[in-house]
């Protein structure tokens, strides 16, 4: 933003200086010139939000509904009222937050988020938007992990968002990998979904490539543990990033009901990096809010 507004402040000098001394003259004294104001995007509006939380900017605040604000953090009340009970029980060095990632896909902003939450945490918050406030929000958190067997964190990798004109054809790409592979089990288009030689893995359990997968796989099966997905609730992208928002099984068998939230990176059609965060769903007596996680 900072250079879009250096460009358009330097155009205005050279349109002045073309005119001439004398119209510049009869301009700046009689038309005051004005400043142009911004708009922000909706996406600069969460990373805003976020960064609040380490620079104490009050301003973000305004950028949520105070009239309608859904919560599906099931530890978190509703509206901000139970938003500003967590900012109130902070502990003394605040909260802080560093946006790895961020995307757009309509009303919906995905962050990828390093926290300082009450100890290191790795996250995916998901914000829907309604003239432009937030007005509903989604989250998946867990803590900070050592790197995997291939070396890769929860947070490195490729940031940028690139190829946004075929964010449709991406969506769908990791739409038949949920539904094809992780809810109906079909291993026979595998390799053609993931690229097999490019694959960057930074689960923390799982090293690269389809044989860190299936060794990982091999592991669960050989050890009585489970990892199903039972539905798919959300697929929201933009251009290269693609995140699935699903819930199912994880665990010592017969597993604990969880959040997946898994994010993909695309290159030419097929899946090329992924990462991924997975929650516990507490019991329906410990929600502070009755919205559902998802």
């Amino acid at each position: 933003m900072k250079n879009t507004i250096q460009i358009f402040l330097l155009g205005t000098v050279l349109l002045f200086a073309s005119c001439g001394k004398k119209a510049v003259s009869k301009t700046t004294s009689t038309q005051p010139i004005k400043e142009e104001k911004m708009e922000l995007s909706n996406k600069d509006k969460v990373v805003a939000l976020l960064n609040s939380f380490n620079n104490g900017d009050k301003t973000p605040i305004s950028y949520i509904n105070p009239n309608k604000y859904i919560q599906h953090n099931l530890a978190v009340g509703d509206g901000l009222v139970g938003f500003g009970e967590v900012i109130k029980n902070a502990p003394p060095g605040g909260f802080k937050a560093n946006v790895v990632r961020a995307f757009q896909d309509g009303d919906f902003v995905i962050a990828h988020t390093e926290y300082d939450f009450f100890g290191p945490k790795a996250a995916f918050d998901v914000f829907r938007f309604e003239n432009g406030l937030i007005v509903e929000h989604w989250d998946n958190m867990a803590e900070v992990t050592p790197a995997n067997p291939s070396g890769r964190t929860q947070f490195d990798g490729t940031t940028e968002v690139t190829d946004t004109d075929k964010t449709t054809a991406n969506k769908k790409v990791v739409e038949t990998l949920m539904n094809e592979v992780f809810l109906e089990g079909k291993m026979d288009n595998l390799a053609t979904l993931i690229n097999p030689t490019k694959y960057l893995q930074h689960n923390s359990g799982v090293a690269d490539g389809l044989d860190g997968l299936g060794a990982a796989l091999k592991y669960f099966a050989e050890n009585n543990m489970v990892m199903k997905y039972d539905k798919v609730h959300k697929i929201l992208g933009e251009g290269n990033f693609v995140l699935t928002m699903s819930e199912g099984k994880f665990g010592a068998a017969p597993g604990d009901q969880v959040g997946y939230y898994d994010l993909f990176r695309l290159e030419n059609g097929q899946i090329v990096e992924h990462w991924d965060v997975i929650q516990p769903i507490p019991p329906k007596a410990e929600w502070k809010n009755n919205n559902g996680k998802f």
